[in-house]
């Protein structure tokens, strides 16, 4: 727990960002999946950004407009936390009800950009978690903070953010331990039963062998 408690404060004065930034390209149909790890109560934003392949310039354009995407997202009992069509650049936001692997889709919902698009279509995706994903800028000017009091919020989010994530590593923990406990009473269980099989299956040969041996006359 003291290594925990440390690295929680390096955590929060450091500020370490946990924003995930990549791109990823995709056919006509194609279905783009992730999975991100996320605490319970926790909020999440999502901000993407889709580029067409143009063959004339043999580059990908600046902006796709009339391209849309459908983003699909999963908890982790794989219950549908939000589904809807977005344009072709914007943001989608959700929150989390309970901790672990939660699964974010994407497709396009159009495929006429298939046809002079080279079927390729590029997708900047930007997931932001936590305190990440809150506008400070937009915070202060709405509540009026001063510059020592938005750094102060920026803390307190930040410790918040951390006990949700050790909250969640002892849920893993717990979790974790439930599992190989199954595992290793399943494990007992079917070594007693392949004791078992296989002092029936002795017992029956020794029975055959000497009802053999008898009906032989050799003993």
């Amino acid at each position: 727990m003291a290594v925990v408690s440390w690295a929680s404060v390096i955590l929060v004065f450091f500020g370490l960002d946990l924003t995930q930034g990549l791109y990823f390209h995709m056919g006509e149909t194609e279905k783009k999946c992730f999975i991100e790890e996320i605490p319970d109560e926790t909020m999440v934003i999502g901000k993407y950004k889709t580029q067409l392949y143009d063959e004339n310039i043999r580059d990908f354009l600046p902006s796709s407009p009339g391209i849309g995407m459908h983003v699909e997202v999963k908890d982790p009992n794989m219950k549908v936390i939000l589904s809807k069509y977005y344009a072709s650049e914007g943001r989608f936001t959700f929150t989390s009800h309970s901790p672990g692997e939660h699964l974010i889709c994407l497709h396009s919902n159009s495929t006429r950009w298939s046809l002079w698009a080279g079927g390729k279509l590029r997708i900047h995706l930007d997931i932001q978690v936590g305190e990440h994903a809150n506008d400070y800028q937009e915070i202060a000017a709405k509540d009026k903070l001063t510059e020592l009091q938005l750094r102060i919020r920026q803390l307190l989010d930040q410790v918040e953010q951390i006990s949700k994530e050790q909250n969640y590593q002892r849920f893993r923990e717990e979790r974790f331990r439930a599992t190989s406990e199954s595992t290793n009473q399943r494990v007992l269980w079917w070594a007693l039963a392949q004791t078992l099989i296989l002092l029936v299956t002795g017992f029956w040969q020794m029975r055959h062998l000497k009802g053999f041996f008898e009906a032989k006359k050799l003993v």
